[in-house]
């Protein structure tokens, strides 16, 4: 999977991405994996996924990822929730969630036709990117908060201890 993913050399490959790969190359923060990168392409990708947007969808993931200064990689392979197979369910829920908070607010609910399903469409995916992108953000921080505890107890057990023959002078 990680080889569909855009990397530094390879962004001018990908059809319609040409025009994107020298201002992309030549912004670090795509590529970076600092916090500060890290948590915009994260919400920003999820909602972005669940939108009725399927088509463009990387497209606008690598405008955004240049706008807002977020990870390039993760912002693309969150748009990768959404493909043919899964498309059907996800916006069946996203518009499942989006009526319901319609019909719960009364906000939105006197428009009839297209422009109600399309209000509940763009609402639900909003609430469910948002929803799995807390959920992902958790996730992300416990795995870390896990992983410099397993780091410490390594350090400490696995520390060199000092030989008391070379500590006598």
């Amino acid at each position: 999977m990680l080889r569909a993913l855009p990397r530094r050399a390879n962004i001018g490959r990908y059809p319609g991405m040409r025009r994107f790969d020298d201002a992309a190359k030549a912004r670090p923060y795509l590529w970076s994996f600092k916090r500060e990168h890290l948590w915009p392409a994260l919400y920003i990708g999820s909602v972005l996924a669940f939108m009725p947007t399927y088509g463009l969808q990387v497209f606008i993931a690598v405008l955004a990822a240049m706008v807002v200064r977020a990870n390039l990689t993760v912002i693309v392979a969150l748009q990768m929730i959404t493909n043919p197979l899964t498309i059907a369910p996800l916006y069946l829920l996203t518009h499942t969630v989006g009526q319901w908070l319609i019909d719960v607010t009364g906000y939105g609910s006197a428009d009839a036709g297209i422009a109600s399903s399309v209000n509940a469409l763009v609402l639900g995916g909003i609430v469910v990117g948002l929803a799995i992108a807390l959920v992902l953000d958790v996730a992300w921080r416990l795995l870390a908060w896990e992983a410099r505890r397993f780091t410490q107890r390594y350090r400490t057990t696995h520390a060199v201890q000092p030989d008391l023959a070379d500590n006598r002078r």
